[in-house]
């Protein structure tokens, strides 16, 4: 009787101790490059959510508890990524973990959804990453919005009627292409050149040879942070001086840097507010000039990392004042009962039982050596 009384409380007392574990928990994952060909985007945003986090933790954290941030290196990888976020969702067990770039979003998905946490997706633009599973959402927009909007721009307003297309072979080229390819029709226009390119080459000779004979009047580029301004280069070596559009990928000051005199007249879409639009955006930018000594490179992106560190610590908050155990089950559904998240950097962002969210199209052009707004497209 007593051996069976004494196995009942240690039995109870191991039941509140993993429950009390559970509710205690104010962790979560961040995996992002912070080496190879995309540290670059990486390792800034990996600074946007430090930030973050400080400020959150700044600020009385989780209901006087700590945030605390597990930070893996992806290398942009899908099978690194996969290493990463098996240890994240098995090892520290978090319930949710923000990643990014739409090779890896898309690799990690099923490990998402076989353990019930929570993947949030920023700097992705893949639009099937909406399908991937139960436990896979977006916090920023995918191609079908901005490369939308950027293909009846183009048309529309600027009145091209021939673009045209070169991406990079892989799942965030290969995507926003196709986008841009059927609304750029849509709207009126021809595409008369679809040319991929390896994202291990180092000359574009060949495809580029093939956009300059379709005599295009405008140029859509889909390519990554490291290899769009040399294909730029070449671009203007072989003599297409034509306006050349992409999406946020080019939005930042490396490129301008880069590519001097050559950068002028390039558009780039941008999904988040500006400078001038809001004032916390303002200090932000002003914070990495005096600290970091530079503005981030892709700007955007760093911004919705940074918020969806916002976006974690408002869902750990609610489940904790409903002394729920911060699962990634119940994080699923405190996040969609939420629905509506007021963010510093972004602004309000709702995030849809489809998957995905949206935001205004904001076009942003190089002129006179710096990025400037052009406008907003529809």
């Amino acid at each position: 009787m007593n051996r069976t009384c004494r196995l009942a409380v240690a039995a109870a007392a191991l039941a509140l101790l993993t429950s009390s574990a559970a509710f205690a928990q104010k962790r979560f994952g961040l995996a992002l490059p912070t080496s190879g060909s995309q540290a670059l985007y990486g390792s800034d945003q990996v600074k946007a959510a430090e930030w973050a986090v400080a400020d959150i933790n700044a600020k009385g954290g989780i209901n006087g508890q700590k945030l605390e941030m597990i930070v893996l290196d992806t290398q942009a990888d899908p099978q690194v990524a996969i290493k990463a976020v098996n240890r994240l969702a098995s090892v520290e067990k978090v319930p949710a973990f923000i990643t990014g770039f739409s090779s890896v979003v898309k690799a990690v998905a099923p490990i998402a959804n076989d353990s019930k946490v929570v993947e949030l997706s920023v700097a992705a633009t893949a639009a099937d990453i909406s399908k991937q599973g139960d436990y896979v959402y977006t916090t920023s927009p995918l191609a079908d919005v901005d490369i939308s909007a950027l293909a009846r721009y183009q048309v529309r307003v600027l009145g091209k009627k021939r673009a045209a297309v070169i991406y990079i072979n892989n799942e965030t080229g290969i995507t926003a292409a196709q986008v841009f390819r059927t609304e750029f029709a849509k709207a009126g226009g021809e595409v008369v050149a679809f040319e991929a390119y390896d994202q291990k080459a180092a000359d574009w000779t060949g495809p580029l040879l093939k956009l300059r004979a379709s005599n295009p009047d405008v140029i859509q580029l889909q390519g990554l942070v490291p290899d769009s301004p040399l294909v730029i280069a070449q671009m203007r070596q072989l003599g297409l001086q034509q306006i050349v559009a992409s999406n946020t990928t080019i939005y930042n000051p490396k490129l301008i840097q880069q590519l001097g005199a050559g950068a002028e007249g390039i558009i780039a879409t941008s999904l988040a507010p500006g400078v001038d639009d809001l004032e916390a955006v303002r200090a932000y930018v002003e914070r990495w000039r005096k600290e970091i000594g530079r503005e981030p490179n892709g700007l955007p992106y760093t911004q919705f990392v940074h918020d969806a560190v916002y976006i974690v610590a408002d869902v750990l908050r609610s489940l904790d004042n409903k002394k729920l155990p911060a699962t990634g089950e119940n994080f699923r559904k405190e996040m969609l009962a939420i629905k509506v998240f007021d963010l510093p950097l972004t602004g309000k962002l709702e995030i849809k039982e489809d998957h995905t969210v949206s935001k205004p199209v904001i076009l942003m052009e190089v002129k006179d050596g710096k990025w400037v707004r052009k406008a907003t497209a529809d």
